[in-house]
């Protein structure tokens, strides 16, 4: 058995902290990578973006560029020659006296290397 050590009111503020590993933090895993991603955006106008190569994804609202382009390359095997992040804001809805807000949203709009093609919709 190991004794208990007892303290001084000096020595309590003095406790010595373990010593820090000098080994690097984990990589990014998949699923932090691809957590970025919520889901497709399937609107008529994110439809006809698609004949141009663009496609259109909600993401987290912390989500970056450089993050959004890594995860829908290692989703769906294409590579990425553009995106443009849009914050779409909260807005004020009304049905009937009842108000009400439809929370806002961050997407992104993807575009692919010519030739490619993701398919979101099954057909």
């Amino acid at each position: 058995m190991t004794a208990l050590k007892v303290f001084s009111k000096k020595e309590k503020g003095k406790i010595e902290a373990k010593p820090e590993s000098k080994e690097k933090a984990a990589p990014k895993t998949a699923s932090r990578v691809l957590g970025q991603i919520i889901r497709p955006h399937i609107t008529e106008k994110a439809t006809n973006l698609a004949a141009k190569n663009q496609y259109v994804f909600v993401v987290q609202p912390r989500a970056h560029k450089g993050g959004v382009a890594r995860s829908i390359e290692k989703m769906y095997g294409v590579n990425v020659e553009q995106v443009r992040m849009v914050n779409v804001h909260a807005k004020e809805m009304l049905l009937g006296r009842t108000k009400g807000i439809k929370k806002g949203y961050k997407k992104a709009i993807v575009k692919v290397k010519e030739g490619q093609k993701i398919d979101i919709l099954p057909t």
